[in-house]
């Protein structure tokens, strides 16, 4: 019996994947825990219209991300840091901070998680941080620190 997979199973395959398996182990465990339905015309037909529409969400979400990092290429965001004797700094810049000033200063939505730090910014001066917008997307964005 063919089944077109609901969700995840482990020795069958992924979800929206189309497996063939044994008609009792179809009829006793997949069909009913709702992990898989049967394979016949309508079903067939829903699961392309399904693939159909998630690519052009895909595609949508791609283009998106691609305007939001020309926009992100574009920008600076200025934040302050307290300095002690010497030039020597108190903690560092975190994405929190650079993505609180961000939505103060540029009216941008970032998540802080999606910002990039390869190092700590505990110097003043002009840093380049990543901004990952999508899989397939990154955005550099200007983070220049100054001292309080």
């Amino acid at each position: 019996m063919e089944v077109i997979l609901l969700e995840d199973v482990k020795s069958l395959g992924k979800k929206g994947q189309i497996v063939k398996i044994n008609d009792g182990y179809a009829r006793n465990y997949v069909l009913p825990k709702k992990l898989g339905i049967e394979a016949n015309g309508k079903n067939l037909n829903d699961l392309k219209l399904q693939k159909a529409n998630e690519e052009k969400i895909a595609r949508e979400q791609l283009e998106a991300a691609k305007a939001l990092a020309a926009q992100i290429g574009e920008q600076t965001v200025t934040l302050s840091i307290k300095t002690g004797e010497g030039g020597r700094t108190f903690g560092s810049v975190s994405s929190k901070e650079i993505a609180e000033e961000a939505k103060k200063q540029l009216n941008l939505e970032l998540d802080k998680k999606k910002i990039v730090l390869d190092e700590a910014i505990k110097t003043p001066g002009t840093h380049i941080v990543t901004v990952k917008l999508h899989k397939d997307v990154h955005a550099k964005l200007k983070v220049v620190v100054k001292e309080a």
